[in-house]
């Protein structure tokens, strides 16, 4: 059994954290994957997250302080020198900076970090580390979308030759159509309306305030349904308060049935300032709803052409026009079969299978 080490920031609710879960499930038979979690303690996680507990046994949690923290570079580096560790994987600066690091004093044969975002190079002081680290480490180098792989050339100079790009992806076997009526009944939401759809977290970034003051502009018989929880939910639901708006916007917090969630909506937005490829846009597209989404990140390469909708962000009249258009004129074709071309888990998979045995 050949054990393989992945190092993510935390194992919170959240895309980079999905990926990372969803590439342990789908390794292969002679592989064994562990999830490293830089913050937090398992007990935690398990309570925070239920979709943890099938991987339980196959997670370890360092709770680093804030922080740099020596003592868990020392740990890492112990850890993999112990276990033999032959391919360490990386996800994001962090993780990179403490499990690449620890790859190359423990002599770890393949290391591979992916970017999944680049909006933080922006920061000199980030470039600057991310440059340096990426030197010593010489990982390979993952981009998981056409536009990360630009930005990282633009900012630290990579070269073509020097990154790949292995786009996010999603079950498609659990991502699927199904009934609008036994979804909004599982979930007790109302079936006398259009419902327009948001999923993730419940953070300043992620836009959801300007989805709620878009609502008004919208015709009475739209509702809005968020899935997940976060910082600013109190906030969000205060605002809904102040507009008197609580009898059409309904906060489903964190579900572990995301497919139903999706499958209950005419519509789904993502009104994000800052995005890397996100999942959620590929996930409501794969149960067939449209999307409306916002033209940041890499949000774009995650839409299906033919029936999805880019606005600016910030805008929260921009959006409910785009919004009342999408429900009034749908677009003909089928967002699934643009996702099951482009966006889906089985090919993400195979792919970085490839790179893990490739000098193996």
């Amino acid at each position: 059994m050949s054990i393989w080490i992945q190092v993510v920031q935390h194992l919170q609710p959240g895309g980079i954290e999905t990926m990372a879960l969803d590439l342990q499930r789908m390794e292969e038979a002679h592989e064994q994957g562990i999830i490293i979690s830089l913050e937090g303690t398992k007990e935690e996680a398990l309570a925070a997250w239920p979709r943890l507990i099938p991987f339980a046994d196959r997670l370890m949690f360092l709770n680093k302080p804030a922080g740099f923290s020596w003592k868990t570079l020392w740990k890492l580096t112990n850890l993999f020198r112990r276990w033999a560790v032959p391919v360490v994987h990386t996800h994001h600066i962090g993780p990179l900076i403490y499990g690449g690091i620890a790859a190359r004093l423990a002599r770890v044969k393949v290391v591979i970090h992916t970017e999944h975002d680049a909006w933080h190079l922006r920061q000199q002081r980030r470039r600057i580390l991310q440059g340096a680290i990426l030197k010593w480490v010489k990982p390979m180098l993952v981009a998981d979308a056409n536009l990360v792989a630009g930005e990282l050339k633009t900012a630290l100079g990579v070269t073509d030759e020097n990154v790949q790009v292995i786009k996010n992806g999603i079950d498609t076997h659990s991502f699927t159509p199904g009934n609008k009526l036994i979804a909004r009944e599982a979930l007790g939401l109302p079936n006398n309306c259009q419902i327009i759809g948001c999923a993730g977290r419940l953070e300043v970034e992620k836009g959801q305030a300007v989805l709620i003051e878009a609502l008004p502009f919208l015709p009475a018989d739209v509702h809005l349904a968020f899935a997940g929880d976060g910082s600013q939910r109190q906030g969000l639901e205060q605002l809904v308060e102040s507009l008197h708006l609580s009898h059409r916007v309904h906060f489903l917090g964190a579900l572990d049935c995301m497919p139903r969630f999706y499958q209950s909506l005419d519509l789904f937005c993502l009104p994000s300032y800052f995005e890397g490829l996100s999942l959620v846009i590929l996930e409501a597209q794969a149960c067939e709803v449209p999307a409306v989404v916002t033209n940041v990140g890499a949000s774009t390469e995650a839409l299906c052409p033919r029936t999805g909708t880019v606005v600016e962000p910030g805008s929260a009249f921009a959006m409910a026009q785009a919004l009342e258009l999408k429900l009034e004129k749908p677009s003909s074709g089928n967002p699934r079969q643009f996702v099951k071309q482009s966006g889906d888990l089985r090919t993400t998979a195979r792919n970085y299978a490839a790179l893990r045995h490739r000098f193996l």
